[in-house]
């Protein structure tokens, strides 16, 4: 018999040929399934009191506190602020997640756990701390007036530092991240070529971690834009955005902190795109790590 009667046969004792999904549009499993359920209940958990605070203003609300001078100047003291803490961190920062990723030495976790803190605790605790230290008695703060005369508590730079002190962490563990899922064997080929420990990781390291890390920093500069407890208890004044918001919310009520707390949202998601755009390019995010 001929393979294509058997072939035809064996269709034909198999009954009628179940429908195939094209491989673009496969049949999801029960697991993915699930999965997607209870991620749009997520999505729904995070997007819905946002576009309810968005479609609750007018137009003509928003413009008028985009109109009012003290409001502009506190949005722009949260962004230029945040940027320069965002720039700390990547000074700072990066170089710590280089070492924790890289070196073995008793006490790393230790020194992981203790950069991770600032996650854990309470904002308007981390701003008392902060007032221990960088206010006009502080470890910090009494030195830096008397031999620098730069103050921290209601100026600008104490804004940068409670800024960095909440949104460090975010930078330290993304660009840890990267680094570790940087295969050794390329650094160690490198190596074996003729390039130098600096060579190595200006050329391989951080090219091959770059995405990791700018995902920290763009983490680090929203959690800045966004910080109210250890702001208001080291500086309160000059107002940040958020600082501003609370201050018209107890003045003004709800309407007019609500005017502003939309327009600082949708800047502060224009600038979370663009910065994202910037960090990935027209590539699929990558996120942390690989």
């Amino acid at each position: 018999m001929r393979s294509a009667d058997l072939l035809a046969d064996a269709s034909v004792a198999s009954g009628p040929s179940r429908p195939r999904w094209p491989a673009a549009m496969a049949r999801p499993s029960g697991v993915m399934l699930v999965s997607w359920f209870l991620g749009s209940v997520l999505l729904a958990f995070i997007v819905v009191p946002l576009l309810g605070l968005a479609i609750s203003q007018s137009g003509a609300s928003l413009v008028h506190v985009a109109a009012l001078p003290e409001v502009r100047n506190a949005i722009l003291l949260s962004f230029a602020s945040a940027l320069l803490a965002t720039s700390v961190a990547a000074l700072i920062g990066v170089p710590l997640a280089y070492a924790l990723a890289h070196a073995t030495f008793p006490g790393r976790g230790i020194v992981a756990a203790i950069v991770d803190i600032p996650l854990a605790v309470p904002h308007t605790v981390a701003g008392i701390a902060l007032l221990f230290a960088f206010g006009r008695r502080g470890i910090f703060g009494a030195p830096a007036e008397a031999w620098l005369g730069l103050r921290f508590w209601g100026t600008v730079a104490g804004i940068v530092i409670a800024m960095l002190f909440v949104s460090v962490p975010y930078t330290v563990s993304a660009a840890r991240i990267g680094f570790e899922s940087v295969d050794p064997r390329l650094e160690k080929v490198a190596r074996t070529l003729g390039m130098g420990a600096w060579r190595v990781l200006w050329h391989v390291t951080l090219p091959l971690a770059w995405r990791s890390i700018a995902t920290g920093l763009i983490l680090t500069c929203a959690r800045a834009i966004s910080e109210f407890g250890a702001v208001v208890i080291l500086v309160y004044y000059p107002m940040t955005a958020p600082v501003k918001i609370y201050e018209l919310f107890l003045r003004f009520g709800l309407n007019e902190a609500a005017a502003m707390a939309t327009l600082l949202l949708a800047l502060s998601l224009i600038l979370l795109i663009l910065f994202r755009w910037l960090a990935q390019g027209q590539g699929r995010a990558s996120g942390y790590g690989r």
